[in-house]
């Protein structure tokens, strides 16, 4: 007969109540400045919700009515290094820090509530209007609320998209050698989220100081806790990944308050992630001023039982319990709360005829700023050494592709602390899969950062290092499809967060990856990611087709405050070129493309592997195309100067590459220079790419299925075939 041992998870998990001694030994001051933060906070939902009814909350309006006292209860003692995030539903913590930011000592009853109070209120519900004066000076709205300064990096639309980047926040802090911990805040649904799990496994696996907070309200929209999970209670999460644990009532403050004190003590030690699960209740529907009963997913009686468990009715009896409060000081608090935002909103708006209210049309922002801010103005390149191989005179070197690489990392992480590098098995195998970070780990053991195999995590943990700034991640990914594993972090969350928020924050991030075509590794690891970046704000693209490119390009990204894609080819790898012998610190000239060969009859546009089979087509056939090396690929930083010239000379155009149809750089870049420069062509611009299909293992399929020599042959004589001019 088999013996069954039973197995206990390692990590410790509590669940936190209060007693009326902890009520009555709490500091008063501790609990009125809970209370005076809960009243505002209430009024400034209900405000908003007003608003909404109106129309005059363009989008939506995620109440956080019912769920104040996990906010505050959490955040009031958080310093100013501290940082939290959160979800859509994220007005209660966006203001919880921000007021625990501007008054760190507290605000009692009957204080003022002060001008720079009433500023930090003005501006938010500016923002959630979508006006000027808002935080994110109107493009974030009401899901996503920056304030950098007040340590509050970001509330976020995507369910559980911001808990990884405060991971990154987190690493940082401890990089540093601070005691600062983070925050993220979610709700329940968010605990099925695959980079809510992976990124609890990565923050306990490096011992990072970051709180998992669950706010558990019960409902995904109208989806119970009960359909979605066999193990309602949320916080069992942290035994699988060993974290410590609470669960608490989040409808009482103080124990809120009293959990996270221990969280705190624990992270600040040294010990790594904690979790706290608050129970908590939306009173209204996800969206809007009506309660859930109204959509008939739960019942009236339901809601009016939390009700009776308000945060704000339970700070007030114990108050009243200890006299510490009368019933009159908390009805002036109420009313005074209510009054300052009245008056704030009669500052944002205006009465038309009909007495009706409007948005003031002064306070909009102007249609001029809708595209600033995508990204950052460079000033940071300001007096970059600058190189081309073509005229570098002093003494060079060859070396393969892979050694530059690995080189130009090397000299980077020597002179440059900031520079952290993550990725799967990077810290392995001499190097990597491809000996990229060859070296690097026995000089640099606390910045070259094997990461479990969860793209989400580590690409979103490193959103949060480069959104913090004192550190410069780089990202390396194994291949390029497996962008598509960490999609919401490169796309919603690094791509967009320059101008979502206002372009108030730089993300200094750079990714490294490459195109496996031709391996025979098959449709899931031979992708080629230009054409998807290139279609996606935010992003600056490089792609090296020489040793010497790659370092002044590498050199850039490294600079750049953007995010960067440095996209390499695995075909390139083991190619040889020369390189300085003695300089690896200069910078490929900003935004400049490389004529490999000039020519008269048409003009070649390329980059990557098919630079150089695109030359020896045309060697093999004998055509005058001149052959451009684009290097930068993204529309911001392409060289338009040299294709127009080179345009406006041959009147043909052939876009080369090597990758599938369906995600083809070419098809855009197609577009756009058929728009700028269709006076000066003779004919339709022409294309050599992959088929639709992606490549299969099978030798023959894979080459069938790849742009090729023979490919580029024919596109070649194409074009002069229809200039009339056949080969």
């Amino acid at each position: 007969m088999t013996d069954k041992i039973k197995l206990n998870p390692n990590n410790t998990w509590f669940e936190l109540k209060t007693t009326d001694e902890d009520w009555n030994n709490a500091d008063a001051g501790l609990l009125e400045s809970m209370l005076v933060q809960l009243n505002l906070i209430r009024a400034f939902e209900e405000k908003v919700l007003e608003l909404a009814a109106e129309g005059l909350v363009h989008g939506p309006a995620h109440s956080s009515i019912g769920q104040e006292g996990g906010a505050v209860g959490s955040i009031i003692t958080l310093t100013a290094q501290d940082k939290v995030n959160g979800s859509h539903r994220g007005h209660h913590q966006f203001l919880a820090k921000v007021f625990s930011y501007l008054r760190p000592d507290g605000i009692r009853i009957n204080d003022e509530f002060g001008e720079d109070l009433e500023n930090a209120l003005q501006r938010t519900l500016a923002e959630i209007l979508g006006l000027a004066q808002g935080f994110c000076k109107g493009r974030g709205g009401s899901m996503h609320l920056q304030w950098i300064e007040a340590g509050a990096m970001g509330t976020n639309a995507i369910v559980g998209g911001g808990v990884p980047m405060a991971a990154g926040a987190a690493w940082a802090q401890k990089h540093a050698g601070t005691d600062a911990v983070s925050i993220t805040y979610f709700g329940d649904g968010a605990t099925n989220i695959g980079s809510v799990l992976e990124s609890m496994n990565l923050a306990a696996a490096w011992q990072l100081p970051v709180c998992f907070f669950i706010e558990n309200n019960q409902y995904a929209i109208s989806t119970t806790l009960a359909e979605s999970t066999a193990e309602p209670r949320l916080s069992a999460r942290g035994a699988g990944f060993n974290i410590t644990s609470w669960k608490v009532d989040g409808m009482d403050p103080l124990a809120v308050h009293l959990a996270t004190q221990e969280a705190l003590a624990h992270m600040r030690s040294g010990k790594g992630p904690t979790i706290i699960e608050a129970d908590v209740y939306r009173y209204l529907h996800q969206n809007g001023p009506y309660p859930g009963s109204v959509f008939g997913y739960r019942s009236k009686e339901e809601e009016e039982e939390w009700k009776k468990r308000d945060s704000i009715l339970q700070i007030e009896k114990h108050l009243m319990a200890r006299g510490l409060a009368t019933e009159e000081q908390l009805k002036q608090l109420r009313e005074r709360s209510l009054s300052i935002m009245t008056q704030i909103t009669s500052r944002l708006t205006e009465t038309i005829e009909g007495g009706k209210r409007k948005i003031r049309d002064d306070l909009w922002p102007s249609e001029d700023f809708v595209n600033v801010g995508i990204r950052g103005d460079l000033k940071e390149l300001e007096g970059a050494q600058t190189f081309e191989e073509s005229t570098y005179t002093l003494a060079k070197v060859k070396r393969k592709f892979i050694d530059a690489v690995a080189s130009v990392m090397d000299r980077r992480m020597e002179l440059d602390n900031s520079i952290v590098v993550m990725g799967e098995d990077i810290h392995r195998l001499k190097g990597g899969t491809n000996g990229a970070t060859k070296g690097l780990k026995d000089k640099y053991p606390d910045r070259i950062l094997g990461t479990p195999i969860s793209e989400n995590a580590f690409t979103g943990l490193g959103c949060g290092i480069a959104i913090d700034e004192r550190f410069k991640p780089v990202v390396e990914y194994m291949y390029a499809d497996f962008m598509w594993v960490a999609a919401d972090q490169l796309f919603n969350q690094i791509g967009k967060a320059r101008h979502m928020f206002g372009n108030q924050v730089n993300v200094p991030l750079v990714l490294r990856s490459k195109a496996g075509t031709g391996t025979g590794y098959g449709s899931q690891h031979s992708m080629e990611p230009a054409g998807i970046f290139a279609t996606n704000p935010g992003w600056r693209i490089v792609a090296p087709s020489t040793p010497f490119d790659y370092i002044g390009l590498m050199n850039f990204a490294l600079q750049c405050k953007d995010p960067v894609i440095v996209i390499e080819h695995v075909d390139l790898y083991n190619q040889s070129g020369e390189i300085p012998e003695d300089n690896l610190d200069y910078q490929i000239p900003f935004g400049k493309a490389s004529i490999r060969r000039e020519g008269n009859e048409l003009t070649v546009l390329t980059y990557l592997s098919m630079v150089k089979t695109s030359l020896e087509a045309v060697e093999e056939t004998g055509i005058d195309a001149e052959v451009i090396d684009l290097r930068f690929l993204d529309r911001a930083s392409l060289d338009w100067e040299t294709i127009e010239s080179s345009i406006r000379k041959t009147n043909n155009v052939l876009i080369v590459e090597q990758g599938t149809q369906g995600t083809s750089y070419g098809a855009w870049l197609a577009d756009e220079l058929q728009r700028r420069y269709f006076d000066w062509l003779d004919q339709p611009i022409q294309r050599v790419h992959g088929a639709e299909a992606a490549p299969s293992v099978s030798k023959v399929l894979e080459a069938a299925a790849i742009a090729k020599k023979s490919n580029v042959i024919e596109g070649l004589k194409n074009i002069m075939r229809d200039k009339g001019e056949p080969v």
